[in-house]
């Protein structure tokens, strides 16, 4: 195994002042994405900052500082985390985040005792990426309700919010297509800031909590009512003292919530397999798959306490390790103290919260589209062939339950539906069906990575 050079080694710290500017660099690296999951899901930013800045450490923690991975807020758990909390309040959102980190820690297990391949058999390509597309497809009219109505909601049309909704569209997209070196990591940050700038020129910004955080920093009168002014708690939904999980826990939470644990687990060990090829060491051996996925889980679980979304490793973060070669777990760690802190700061939690819908619109057309995007990308990578029937018919059935909003009523108060339906339809069509070769593809799907790559193609297969 040949492993990659590095700028700063996985075990490195670096001086003080450069090991401050690159934990800053991984911050805004996820900053913008991790904000918009609680932006678009109703939870407080300031606490999916903290539980990033917790969820990361722990991670680093449990797979023994070996794995330089960032984590932040998940995007595949918009949906079901909307869902549950029109139905269940953000409390069963909470108990539905629990169980899926539970999830992650029963595959854990499992991985411990018998190795990756039944992963394969269970979640072929032609059940994930069909799944995936479902996802995005599925968040697409709450992106253009945000984009074209005053409040986001679908109720009142207006063209100048539409108009914001674009412009940021086009920011995103521009930075996107020509930024390069690090601000090519950025493009949703800097599209929600464009964005804003000019949803400011057009007069629907409301900044009157900016102002009022301003204002008492400005009168304080004393360094104890300075520090009081700058710091405050965010908003944590704390279980047994906001709630009681006994009194909130319900079976169609678990259904809505959990099979999503289906595609986040998927994506982890993409990213592990990426980020292996980046730093050039193997970590789906060492410290193992199991081990990451367990902090994953482990992450997740913490965010459920406190009141935030689920966590999940952050490919935003992966490319600076790639651009930079910077592999200190220090550095990460850093970013993840820098997370927390800045979620006490009262004026970073009124200028998050100034931002219009229209402005997070623009930026989900994009994002959305990406999710269903990248299932298609599954499809194509793996070269699943869909002249075979068998797969012709899982990827059907999952995406037409999926996008259709199909459920079953188990009872009155207990259904399966949407895509949590659809992922258990599909993984159970994938074990029933004849031919479980053929959902395969290439078969590299769940492939560990030999690193033998060299520096200029680690960097590129980020």
């Amino acid at each position: 195994m040949k492993s990659i050079e590095a700028a700063v080694g996985i075990r490195e710290i670096p001086k003080a002042h450069k090991w401050l500017a690159l934990s800053f660099q991984h911050l805004f690296a996820m900053f913008g994405a991790t904000i918009l999951v609680p932006f678009l899901t109703g939870l407080p930013p300031a606490v999916a900052l903290v539980s990033s800045g917790f969820g990361t450490l722990a991670y680093l923690l449990i797979t023994r500082g070996q794995v330089p991975a960032y984590l932040g807020s998940s995007f595949a758990f918009i949906y079901p985390i909307m869902e549950v909390s029109n139905t269940h309040g953000v409390a069963g959102a909470m108990i539905g985040s629990f169980m899926a980190g539970i999830v992650y820690g029963a595959v854990a297990l499992l991985i411990t005792i018998f190795g990756m391949s039944w992963i394969m058999k269970l979640l072929p390509p032609v059940v994930v990426g069909p799944v995936i597309i479902v996802i995005g497809l599925g968040l697409a009219s709450t992106a253009i309700d945000m984009a074209m109505y005053e409040s986001g909601d679908g109720e009142v049309y207006s063209a100048t919010h539409f108009t914001v909704a674009l412009v940021t569209l086009g920011i995103t997209i521009l930075a996107t297509v020509f930024l390069r070196g690090f601000l090519s990591l950025l493009p949703i940050l800097i599209g929600i800031v464009g964005g804003y700038i000019f949803a400011l020129s057009q007069g629907i910004v409301d900044t009157s909590e900016i102002a009022a955080e301003w204002a008492a920093i400005t009168s304080a009168e004393s360094a104890g009512g300075f520090l009081a002014a700058v710091f405050q708690t965010p908003e944590f939904l704390i279980p047994f003292r906001d709630f009681s999980p006994a009194a909130v826990f319900s079976w169609q939470i678990v259904f809505l919530m959990v099979p999503f644990a289906v595609v986040t687990i998927t994506e982890h060990i993409g990213d592990q397999m990426v980020l292996s090829k980046v730093v050039g060491k193997n970590f789906l051996r060492n410290p193992g798959l199991n081990r990451s996925i367990l902090g994953d889980g482990a992450a997740t679980i913490i965010a459920s306490f406190l009141g935030g979304p689920p966590n999940t490793t952050y490919g935003e973060n992966i490319g600076v390790l790639a651009i930079t070669r910077v592999y200190s777990i220090f550095v990460i760690g850093g970013a993840a103290v820098f997370a927390v802190f800045f979620g006490f700061i009262g004026m970073s939690t009124a200028v998050i919260g100034s931002i219009p819908p229209a402005v997070m619109g623009g930026v989900s057309i994009l994002l959305f589209g990406t999710i269903a995007s990248s299932g298609l990308r599954m499809l194509i990578d793996n070269q699943v062939d869909f002249g075979e029937k068998r797969n012709l018919i899982i990827s059907s059935v999952i995406m037409v339950l999926g996008v259709g909003g199909a459920f079953i009523e188990i009872t009155d108060g207990l259904e399966v539906q949407g895509m949590a339906l659809a992922a258990i339809i599909g993984v159970l069509l994938n074990l029933i069906l004849p031919g479980k070769e053929k959902s395969q593809g290439n078969g590299l799907m769940f492939e560990e990575p030999d690193i033998e790559d060299d520096e200029k193609k680690a960097t590129g297969a980020a």
